[in-house]
This record gives structure tokens, sequence and C-alpha cells, in this order.
């Protein structure tokens, strides 16, 4: 496989000890190891990666050098304007207060943002946006309508002697043979 000579071993090296990214590292260490003879299989052995991705990312050094191997792809694309974004904040704050109606699921959000500012997220884009607006997409179970809450209390703080519990115990038959398990026949066990 051939590898450019953009940079020496010694650069490599020292380009891969300064990454700071694990994914950089990853692909510089890849050259590297092309740089020392190793062939596509080994190194995607190595490196836990396929060899058709350890020859894409010798390619894009080859013609690219270090930029080739930079992922320039990014994620903190905003669709919604900082005002639509406190607008979408006080929506669910307000729906959160309310036990019986509110967003359940996300979904039901994307279908909101949809509607009100016109923009769709895939669910993925919808998780990153709540957490980049400080939520967690947890809640806890939704109680029954007809719950009270002072039965509930009440029922908490009476002693376990005075529930309802069985008389009567019911005794278990201990076995004879002293084992859980059935004996073999004689004819099985040969």
């Amino acid at each position: 496989m051939h590898v450019a000579q953009h940079h020496s071993l010694n650069e490599l090296q020292a380009l891969q000890d300064h990454a700071d990214k694990p994914a950089l590292v990853l692909k510089l260490r890849a050259i590297i190891l092309a740089r020392q003879g190793w062939i596509a299989s080994h190194i995607a052995q190595a490196l836990g990666k396929s060899s058709r991705t350890i020859q894409q990312w010798v390619s894009l050094y080859n013609h690219q050098s270090i930029e080739g191997l930079i992922d320039r792809r990014s994620s903190n694309h905003r669709y919604l304007t900082a005002d639509q974004e406190q607008q979408l904040t006080q929506y669910l704050d307000a729906q959160a207060d309310d036990p019986h109606a509110g967003v359940r699921h996300a979904d039901e959000l994307g279908t909101y943002i949809k509607q009100q500012f016109g923009v769709t997220y895939s669910l993925s884009g919808l998780y990153e946006l709540l957490h980049r607006l400080g939520y967690v997409w947890l809640m806890p179970r939704p109680r029954h309508e007809k719950n009270d809450p002072a039965i509930v209390d009440a029922f908490k703080k009476t002693p376990l002697r005075l529930w309802n519990k069985s008389r009567v115990n019911i005794r278990i038959k201990k076995s004879k043979s002293g084992s859980k398990t059935k004996h073999a026949l004689a004819s099985k066990a040969r």
C-alpha cells in the first residue's frame, strides 16, 4: 500500500501524540502502520476497523495530507433561532406542570416543532436539542386520575401486623429421598 511522504514517521508520531480527537489518533495510527509496511487487512485487524476504511484513510492522507483525516462534520448546526428555542423551553416547562397533558414522546415534540416553526427534526436531533436546552428525556410514570395521594400515604403508614395476611400456614412436604431431583432408572444410567 503506497503512502505519500507528507510527513516523516517521527512527525506522524508527534501529531498522533498531540491529537485531541480519538478518531484522529486512530487514523494517524493507521497511517503510521501503513508507512511501516503493514498491509491494510493487518492494520484493520489491529485497529478494529475494516480494510476498506483503512484504504480510505490512506487515500485521504495521500491526496490531502493531515487535512484529509480531520473530521469536518459539525453537530452544532441549529435549525431553531435563539427566540424559537426560548419559546420551546417555555412550552416544555408549561407542559411539564400539567400531569394529564404534555409531551410524553419525542414524536409529539417533533410534531409540535414542525407545526410551530416549520422545522423537521430526526429523533436523534430532538434528543440533541433537548440535551442542549438542559432537558433529560426521563419522566416519572403517569399516575391514574383516580389515584388519591392521601390514601396511598395512609396505606404506607399502616403497620405490617394490621395488613390482611393469610392466617393459614401452608406446609411444604419435604422430599423423603433427600434429593430435589428424581433418581434415574437403572436402565438409563448405563
